[in-house]
């Protein structure tokens, strides 16, 4: 039986707040080559999640602690979906090659993730090319517009 304990999803979110990205994981599934890949990501307020797609899998998410605005965009970058997981939804799916954003609200906030596997590192090509890159000081606009953004709209940055 494998178990993710309370205790540890504390531990976790101090992890969490203790790395520079302000996220870290726990991983459920035993190998990175696993077909599903099952995960705990305690994410900070502060950790930028670049909008991104899988090209070979769907993406399903739930809260277990804490709340978390999720942003679904078409190609062009217009918001398509918005939700907030732990208060409005219990659980997103994002289809295979859906553009997607995630933004912790809350210290302390873990999601959890399941997807196909194995685990594949992203390419440039996986990240919305009008969205900057982590190293790029606009990214914490972007994160900012991320908490009001609604459906029909594009980030003006």
């Amino acid at each position: 039986m494998n178990k993710l304990s309370f205790d540890r999803l504390s531990a976790l979110s101090a992890e969490a707040q203790q790395s520079p990205r302000k996220r870290m994981n726990h991983n459920v599934h035993q190998e990175l080559a696993d077909p599903i890949q099952r995960l705990a990501i305690a994410m900070e307020p502060e950790t930028y999640i670049r909008p991104h797609r899988h090209t070979q899998t769907w993406e399903l998410l739930t809260s277990l602690r804490g709340r978390f605005v999720v942003l679904n965009f078409d190609d062009s970058g217009m918001v398509i979906q918005r939700a907030v997981l732990g208060e409005g939804e219990s659980l997103i799916e994002t289809p295979i090659s859906g553009w997607h954003a995630v933004l912790s609200l809350d210290t302390g906030a873990v999601i959890f993730e399941v997807k196909h596997g194995p685990y594949m590192p992203f390419k440039e090509e996986d990240f919305a090319s009008w969205a900057p890159a982590a190293d790029d000081e606009k990214h914490k606009a972007l994160m900012a517009w991320y908490r009001h953004a609604d459906v029909g709209q594009r980030w003006p940055g």
